[in-house]
């Protein structure tokens, strides 16, 4: 499946251009970068979730008249050349029934229609192929015109469903189609067939961002924003996956224009507060993207009840396809907004408690997403008030951070240190250096941290070895009874800042060389 994979560069004039580690600002990430690159990663991601892109569909939609097909029903172990003979078979018969008229043409019709659809729905042997060459898509633009019956409608919309979960170019297809499949999610259309339209819709947007932009032109959100707000579950959870694959980016454009919308923040937190799961985890996949790409988005979310919903559903679910989606847009606004950190997520309430314990939940979890995301997530709360880096503190995490920095993944290793580094420092508002929480550091630090982060400073990653030689020099500083220098010097600490010593970064060059001058210098052990 084609998709993006370049990531735009966040404009240098927007508010978002701040990230919370405040470990020290010389070497950062931004917190819209970080967004931005993690709203391309996503697909990824989804994949872990076990969430596809693109969805074939094999089963009627619930509240349909046709029964599902049952074992046996299609002759699988037909030779892939007979099956393909009968797929052109079919779309000729679809030619054929469009000319019939009078009794019983409408009855063909549908017959017809079911015949490719079962051949398109079979997981054995592609047939989606067969079918765009026979010249299926023209015939099923025709059935899909105006006054048709919902039957002959949802029998047409499965088949350009299935068509467009095949590969790039049999999904581009679909482009004849897409005007009549956006019309028909409107309102006066059946919702069993606008769902299966927006099935199709999804499909098609999940290909790449050439076809999303198409739709979007073409205006697919705004109807999609009406049927996700339908009381039928499965029409609200499929409008809402196919909105997520339209506005996945990474141009922010269809997520600015979604957020403008009026009812879609409603929607959002309606179906958020139903007890469906498969229903949250897409909508909650829609908060992810609005939350990545868009600042007006943020800034309506973060002060609306959908911080406290997806803090629900990440304290009490254990269903990992929910989880990861919901964590990750926490993420997102966290990492993106003061509000959430000052006047959400207030030491003292209900919430926080809430939150940090489902941080934890996913720190434990056997999944590298979880893990890495909770990481993150943490990163940017420890970096808030010094009752913030209490909390976080005095709580199961820090163990389970230190547990990670030493022996987790890199990319969870690196935001496991984030949140850990920033637990010991309060900025002091001003280019010096962090004020150092004592009681923090030397508890991180006693609890066999160090060598994770040494294990940084060797890092390929120029940020990354920034971020250990940033905690190395809160050690050396900072620790009681001047011990920090040889707490380092004990883990080789010495040798992994030497590497910089004609390094090519000349910032890191001149970091690591003004440690090892300042603290192993001549003076070094004299006083011991």
């Amino acid at each position: 499946m084609a998709d993006d994979s370049a990531s735009p560069s966040p404009s240098s004039s927007s508010p978002l251009q701040h990230h919370r580690d405040a470990i020290k600002s010389s070497v950062h990430n931004t917190a819209a970068s970080r967004r931005r690159e993690q709203a391309i990663a996503i697909g990824k991601e989804r994949r872990e979730a076990l969430i596809r892109a693109k969805r074939v569909c094999r089963a009627p939609l619930s509240g349909s008249d046709e029964a599902e097909m049952e074992e046996g029903d299609m002759l699988v172990d037909e030779e892939k050349a007979c099956l393909e003979a009968k797929t052109a078979h079919a779309v000729e018969e679809l030619k054929s029934a469009l000319s019939n008229q009078g009794k019983g043409a409408q009855k063909k019709k549908i017959e017809v229609l079911r015949d490719l659809r079962r051949l398109l729905s079979q997981p054995e042997v592609p047939l989606v192929d067969a079918a765009i060459k026979a010249g299926a898509v023209p015939l099923l633009v025709q059935y899909l015109s105006f006054g048709s019956s919902d039957e002959q409608l949802l029998e047409a919309a499965w088949c350009l469903t299935n068509i467009a979960a095949g590969e790039p170019e049999e999904t581009k297809s679909l482009l004849p189609a897409l005007p009549l499949l956006i019309a028909h999610l409107g309102e006066k259309s059946s919702t069993l067939v606008a769902e299966q339209c927006a099935w199709a819709i999804g499909n098609v947007a999940g290909e790449g961002a050439e076809l999303r932009s198409t739709l979007l032109a073409q205006g697919a959100l705004r109807p999609l924003t009406r049927l996700m707000l339908s009381s039928k579950g499965s029409s609200a959870r499929t409008a809402a996956w196919a909105m997520s694959n339209l506005i996945k980016g990474p141009d922010p454009k269809a997520a600015n224009e979604l957020i403008n919308i009026d009812g879609v923040l409603n929607a959002i937190i309606m179906n958020l507060e139903k007890a469906d799961e498969e229903l949250a985890t897409e909508v909650a996949w829609v908060v992810v993207y609005l939350s990545a790409l868009s600042e007006r988005a943020i800034s309506l979310i973060v002060r609306s009840s959908v911080p406290q919903l997806l803090i629900g559903r990440l304290f009490s679910s254990d269903n990992l396809q929910l989880l990861i989606p919901v964590l990750r847009a926490l993420g997102n606004l966290i990492a993106a907004d003061d509000y959430m950190v000052d006047s959400v997520l207030i030491v003292g309430n209900n919430i926080i408690d809430q939150a940090l314990s489902g941080l934890i939940k996913c720190l434990k979890s056997d999944n590298r997403v979880l893990r890495k995301e909770a990481s993150w997530a943490l990163s940017n709360i420890a970096a808030g008030s010094f009752e913030h880096k209490k909390l976080i503190f005095s709580s199961e995490a820090t163990p389970l951070l230190i547990h990670l920095v030493t022996s987790a993944q890199f990319d969870i290793r690196r935001e496991a240190a984030y949140t850990l580094g920033n637990l010991c420092v309060v900025p002091t508002g001003n280019c010096e250096l962090p004020n150092i929480i004592m009681e923090h550091l030397v508890s991180i630090v006693d609890g066999g941290a160090l060598p994770g982060f040494i294990h940084l400073v060797r890092s390929a990653d120029v940020d990354t070895a920034g971020l250990g030689l940033q905690f190395l020099e809160l050690v050396m500083r900072g620790y009681p009874n001047r011990q920090g220098p040889k707490l380092v010097e004990m883990e080789d600490g010495i040798d992994a800042m030497e590497r910089f010593q004609f390094h090519e970064n000349e910032q890191m060059r001149n970091m690591a060389n003004g440690l090892v001058d300042e603290y192993f210098g001549e003076d070094y052990g004299l006083d011991e």
